[in-house]
């Protein structure tokens, strides 16, 4: 290799390693904005899940994953290489750097589960889905998307004219499918819904920890859909990540305003957490396509995303689908819009390659979740029972509490 291309080499493969570690820093986020909207009697115990759940999918996806979604050799020895041959490409990037870069977003999907199913879950039974989902539910869905790959050997989906930038379907929407079979499953927290289909809020414990974990993961969104311009060692390269950044900040905050602005025509109040939830919801709005749109494009769809997640997750409370954190409707339902708006600025997508893309993903990663909650179910359960559950799965689980000094979990 020449020096112009060492020097290149070395520019793109640490910009990807530290974009990674950006979007492994999202990994906090959601352990934060999660244990803040949970009561605190059930801190430790999501807190667990958050951590824990980082681990077995870096495992899983060394172990299995990664050659499941870009196909090459297991990664037992230690070598990463770029599918078969184990070579790195000198115009790129270290291969190393890609699988790193690959295994934070695999997390970042089981991240989106973990909320949804918070006070109520067994967390061995959480992380057993953990596995499957990282070893085998994920990157076979990625396989057809970012890998390429035919969807059981009938179609690709980027010939259909399928586009997802960074991952508002793949990861989000992914995420969020998985979450909605576990929780139909589960079913909802004693006492969130009454006996005539009145919905009881059950406030979050910690508004200032569930508003840090939010500006974390706005902090670590720029590397997610930073890192996934790949490169930035050139002029080129370079100003695409500028637009990418620019926005991403701007839809996050015409989400942020948004949800606020219908939160207080709907309640009359500024709802703090609608905000918040509005915030990501426009993050994963531009998450499809932050490349393409013009800075006020970008401010308009994150917007749109951060109206649609209040009205979604009041839908969802309507039908007694119990999500603790909103996640479902963040990254499930504002996910789909992501796809969707796409061809708005992106002429090489098309609306029906972009439906296509979004059933296909669905269904796959929603009925495997599904048949894998199940499985689950039938062999270890996946509730607590009633007792623990009103006790607190903080020590039901855990063994100890966040707050000893300040909380009693049996009142």
């Amino acid at each position: 290799m020449t020096d112009i291309f060492q020097l290149q080499y070395a520019l793109d493969t640490f910009y990807f390693l530290v974009c990674g570690a950006l979007v492994m820093w999202m990994a906090a986020g959601f352990a934060m904005l999660e244990a803040g909207l949970v009561r605190s009697k059930n801190t430790t115990e999501i807190l667990t899940k958050n951590i824990a759940l980082f681990a077995v999918a870096c495992t899983m996806y060394m172990v299995v994953g990664y050659s499941i979604m870009y196909g090459g050799e297991f990664f037992l020895n230690g070598i990463v290489g770029d599918g078969a041959t184990g070579e790195a490409d000198p115009a790129t990037y270290a291969p190393a750097a890609d699988f790193y870069f690959q295994v934070v977003f695999v997390a970042t999907a089981m991240s989106i589960v973990s909320g949804s199913v918070a006070e109520r879950m067994k967390l061995w039974s959480f992380l057993l889905f953990a596995v499957v989902l990282t070893g085998y539910i994920y990157p076979t869905e990625g396989a057809w998307t970012w890998g390429g790959a035919s969807v059981f050997g009938m179609y690709t989906l980027g010939d259909l004219g399928f586009s997802d930038f960074a991952g508002s379907g793949i990861v989000h929407m992914a995420g969020a499918s998985a979450a909605l079979a576990g929780v139909l499953l589960l079913g909802a927290r004693k006492g969130k819904y009454g006996p005539n289909g009145e919905v009881n809020a059950i406030p979050g414990a910690n508004l200032p920890m569930a508003t840090l974990g939010t500006f974390i993961l706005w902090l670590g969104w720029f590397g997610f859909n930073g890192g996934s311009v790949l490169a930035t060692a050139s002029v080129e390269s370079a100003n695409a990540v500028a637009v990418v950044f620019m926005n991403t900040n701007a839809a996050a905050a015409g989400g942020l305003i948004g949800a606020l602005v219908v939160a207080r025509i709907l309640f009359g109040k500024a709802d703090l957490t609608m905000a918040l939830n509005g915030a990501l919801a426009g993050l994963v709005a531009i998450t499809a396509e932050p490349s393409t749109p013009t800075a006020l494009q970008a401010t308009l769809f994150g917007a749109l995303g951060g109206v649609l997640v209040v009205f979604s997750i009041l839908a969802l409370d309507k039908v007694q689908i119990d999500d603790p954190v909103g996640a479902i409707s963040v990254h499930g339902v504002v996910g789909l819009l992501g796809l969707l708006l796409v061809p708005v600025t992106n002429e090489g997508s098309t609306f029906s390659g972009q439906l296509i893309g979004a059933a296909t993903i669905f269904v796959w990663v929603f009925v495997t979740s599904y048949i894998a909650w199940s499985i689950i179910k039938a062999i270890m359960g996946l509730r607590v029972s009633e007792e623990e559950e009103l006790g607190g799965v903080d020590i039901a689980e855990c063994g100890m509490e966040a707050y000893p000094e300040f909380v009693n979990s049996n009142s």
